[in-house]
């Protein structure tokens, strides 16, 4: 598959997650990463699902490992602070490299 395809499936895919209908929610797929929550103030917000399988689409392992995330599953301790001053996720998700983590963005995060 040609880079553009993987892209443009890739799109096309994230484009479906994010129009679930209301009320539906977003399944875990195989590969995906459901981060734990450390902040007990955050009470019933849902954990962030990190699609693995879609990055590994777009990137080889090298472009995350073990320059931002380490490559044991459960080993970076990340948070939205870090994420917000562009480490981690927010190396990319930036609004430049990728959407923006914002506040106005969680649910494409923490997801039910």
């Amino acid at each position: 598959m040609r880079p553009i395809q993987r892209v443009l499936l890739a799109s096309l895919l994230a484009l479906f997650c994010l129009l679930l209908l209301p009320g539906q929610t977003a399944q875990a797929e195989p590969g995906d990463v459901v981060l734990k929550r450390y902040s007990p103030s955050l009470g019933d917000f849902p954990p962030a699902t990190f699609p693995h399988w879609i990055h590994q689409m777009q990137y080889k392992c090298p472009a995350c490992h073990d320059a931002l995330f380490k490559m044991r599953a459960g080993s970076s301790r990340i948070s939205m602070n870090d994420i917000l001053a562009g480490k981690f996720c927010g190396k990319c998700h930036n609004g430049n490299v990728a959407f923006a983590s914002t506040f106005t963005t969680c649910n494409r995060c923490h997801r039910r």
